[in-house]
């Protein structure tokens, strides 16, 4: 029977880890063990001493493993004339003589192996026994170094041996047999690691500790022992399974290492605290986290990050978090944003440490934002702009605290809205009685400021900016319906009175509602714009029509134009009762005929209280031309025919309202286009009071604007507002409860509470008493009904 093997050793000169083997002798022969041993023994000590070897010298000591294992099969062969060249009979694990297969021989030179490898190490051993601190680990790493590459080459040299019987032996499950390497790595760990383990990880730990206290030491010993406690991991289960075992590192390095760990900094955390100020103490707790991290990185084993992190954090943050609770407070007082940004990256590596800090900001701010308030004074009431820019400059300052310390984390961003949304809707402004919806009317008044033409509008840039800050105050307003009120009753006014600064500003501002809150709060606001388009192209055909007829007397003797308005989208009031004058009557008239043919069926009604025109004087030094109301208009008129009136007199010809009339007077009398009577008191105007033209009247400006707003005017205005207001939540409250209890058909008085508020919040926020009185009121319309014998419940009625 014949075999031919190829292998290739490794390099002639030097010992090489894990080298093939040479090829087999033409012909076999029967190898004894004691044959062989004496020079493979000598070889392996050359190994084992570090001295150069020879390629030739490998290929011997290679050879008389390979020769011995053969020579074995072969007389196995001759006796069970088996063709395959592996013994029939199986072997135990005892020595003896007899016909016995591979696996005997194997055990018996595996076994010297061991013996010398045994003796080898306990020979070290005393070597190193006496050694202590830096001197061990020199000695200990040293010596691991070579004699893992020493017992790399011994595992090459007895390849053929671990191809062949250790993994039969591994696969006929026997226990306590390894590869040649790994059988040194079990006798290291058992006669020199077990011997020194411990004084070798008390060396670490003590080298690691001279580190942490700032002193420089050679991380290379600590490295060498780390990758010799990972490389002793072994799966002795299964000897020949892949990746690491980390039980030798984790059991007598890692749980050690974290122990000091916390013992380490749990001292030093406490000493330095009381020694120093808190943000110096997150410095010192940050530079600490980031050492360890590097540390594992540099020496220690992969695995140990996240418990090494974990101590850490658990002693310098988790052990004192109440501390930086505390002094989280001070640095929202001081604006100390590298502190609060530092204070929040450490409390965050913490499981449950941010609520408490949210929580803090939130009462921070809402506290900074009531405080910012009261500090304008009982003016801020009646003045918009500073109301507005006092909120927005307090959420500016915390909404870039919240972006740039706390990395915009969504709970501080929901601790921002919380804070903002309770210092907006309840402050100094809000708290007078009927005064809570205070905010939503001053936002609507600023936009109105914003929106309207004067001297001082921004560029449209800038004003779209503005616009959009707005909405950062709307976004936190609770009862949105008074600002949707307001906002359109100002709306109206500025189109119909042609005060808008820019139509794209309008037409952006009501897109943002729209994004905000929906169609339905937005469609009144697009109508009114429509109708203005509307009557621009009504106005230029009415203006056709007058040129196209024949007769001279068709034409007007005024410039008209006319704007008609959806009565059902605009917020403007019926008007009152007025007598218009001659000079405008026909206008009227003329337009009425004309839209009336143009739409038939629908009836015009006019609002002389919205209306206004320019009137020419010719009764001064200097002719000017005064943009009045068309009540201050009728009453001027009255002068052409006479120069003194009295109240009564003027109210018979006109037939405005007294009230009104005075308010229409009171105004002429303070721009001093006509006087009292001498003696008379112009702030106590009566049916009796004469008024005369006060000829002597002048004015720097030719167009005079005389146009202001009546102050019983406005205050009826504000009164009704507020009055619909709570007409239209009632309804809408109403509507919900409907909707509600449709789809419900029965619910309890508590979960229908609860969905009605749920179902409104985005546009007010309706109080409980109101809701039951909707209840009540919908029960008389017989809309639900409530069930007998089951408390506080309610049906649906089809």
């Amino acid at each position: 029977m014949s075999r031919s093997s190829s292998h290739m050793p490794g390099s002639s000169q030097q010992q090489q880890p894990g080298g093939s083997g040479v090829g087999a002798p033409q012909s076999l022969k029967l190898t004894e063990l004691d044959q062989i041993w004496g020079d493979l023994r000598e070889g392996i000590e050359q190994v084992y001493k570090g001295e150069g070897m020879s390629r030739p010298r490998y290929m011997e000591l290679y050879t008389h493993v390979y020769n011995y294992c053969t020579s074995v099969q072969q007389q196995s062969t001759s006796k069970t004339t088996s063709s395959s060249g592996r013994s029939k009979k199986s072997a135990g694990s005892g020595g003896g003589s007899g016909g016995s297969g591979a696996q005997f021989v194997g055990l018996e030179l595996y076994k010297r192996v061991r013996e010398f490898l045994k003796h080898y190490l306990l020979a070290l051993h005393k070597d190193g026994d006496d050694l202590m601190d830096e001197e061990v680990l020199r000695f200990y790493t040293k010596q691991w170094e070579a004699y893992q590459f020493s017992s790399k080459v011994l595992n090459g040299v007895c390849a053929y041996l671990n191809r062949h019987w250790v993994k039969r032996e591994c696969e006929e499950g026997h226990k306590g047999i390894y590869e040649i390497y790994q059988l040194a790595l079990v006798t290291w760990r058992d006669h020199l690691f077990a011997p020194l383990n411990r004084q070798v990880t008390n060396a670490v730990l003590k080298l690691i500790e001279r580190e942490r206290n700032g002193e420089p030491i050679n991380t290379r010993l600590v490295s060498g022992v780390m990758n010799c406690y990972v490389e002793l991991g072994l799966n002795e289960e299964d000897p020949s399974a892949k990746g690491q075992i980390l039980t030798v590192y984790r059991n007598h390095f890692e749980k050690t290492f974290l122990e000091d760990t916390e013992r380490f900094y749990t001292r030093e955390s406490n000493e330095f605290l009381r020694s120093n100020p808190v943000p110096e103490y997150m410095k010192k707790a940050e530079a600490r986290l980031m050492e360890e991290r590097k540390r594992v990185q540099v020496y220690l084993h992969e695995t140990t990050l996240e418990k090494v992190a974990s101590t850490v954090e658990k002693v310098l943050i988790k052990m004192h978090l109440e501390i930086l609770h505390a002094e989280f407070q001070h640095l929202l007082h001081d604006d100390k944003h590298d502190d609060l940004a530092r204070m929040f990256q450490l409390v965050s590596k913490i499981p449950d440490g941010l609520p408490e800090l949210r929580s803090l900001l939130e009462q921070h701010i809402s506290n900074q934002g009531l405080s910012a308030i009261d500090r304008c004074g009982e003016s801020v009431i009646n003045d918009p702009k500073l109301y507005v820019l006092t909120i927005l400059s307090v959420h500016r300052k915390y909404n870039s605290l919240t972006l740039t310390a706390f990395n915009n984390d969504t709970g501080f961003v929901a601790a921002l809205d919380k804070a903002c949304g309770k210092f907006i809707n309840n402050n100094l402004v809000t708290r007078p009685p009927n005064s809570s919806s205070k905010s939503p009317e001053l936002l609507a008044k600023y936009c109105d400021l914003l929106l309207k033409k004067s001297s001082k509008n921004p560029e449209e840039a800038e004003l779209e900016d503005t616009l959009n800050q707005v909405m950062i105050v709307f976004k936190y307003i609770e009862d949105k319906d008074v600002f949707q009120k307001f906002y359109s009753k100002m709306l109206a006014k500025r189109l119909v009175q042609h005060m808008s600064a820019s139509d794209d500003a309008e037409a952006s501002m009501i897109s943002k509602l729209k994004q905000a809150c929906g169609f339905e709060y937005t469609s009144k606001l697009q109508r009114m714009f429509q109708d203005i388009g509307v009557s621009k192209d009504l106005n230029e055909q009415f203006r056709r029509h007058l040129g196209n007829s024949v007769s001279a007397g068709d034409t007007l003797d005024l410039d008209f134009s006319v704007q008609v308005l959806s009565s059902g989208s605009w917020p403007f009031q019926q008007g009152q009762s007025f007598t218009l004058p001659p000079q405008m009557e026909r206008c009227i008239s003329r337009f009425t005929t004309f839209y009336s043919n143009q739409h038939n069926g629908r009836k015009l009604s006019w609002l002389y209280q919205m209306s206004k025109g320019e009137v020419v004087t010719n009764c001064f030094k200097n002719r000017y031309t005064l943009q009045a109301s068309t009540f201050q208009i009728a009453v001027l008129l009255q002068f052409n025919a006479g120069t003194r009136w009295t109240i009564g007199q003027l109210q018979a010809m006109t037939s405005i309202p007294q009230e009104i009339l005075v308010q229409v007077v009171s105004i002429l009398l303070k721009v001093r286009i006509v006087e009292c009577e001498e003696g008379e008191d112009p702030n106590n105007l009566s049916s009796d009071s004469t008024i005369s033209l006060f000829t002597n009247y002048k004015n720097k400006k030719l167009r005079v604007n005389i146009n202001v707003p009546m102050k019983t005017e406005m205050k009826i205005e504000q009164e009704l507002t507020h009055k619909h207001i709570e007409e239209d939540r009632k309804l809408l409250i109403q509507a919900a409860i409907v909707r509600i209890m449709k789809m419900r058909k029965v619910a309890k008085h508590q979960q229908l509470l609860l969905e009605v508020l749920q179902q409104l919040s985005p546009r007010f926020k309706p109080r409980v008493p109101i809701i039951k009185k909707c209840i009540d009121i919908l029960i008389e319309k017989e809309y639900l009904e409530r069930i007998d014998g089951q408390k506080d419940t309610y049906s649906y009625l089809a």
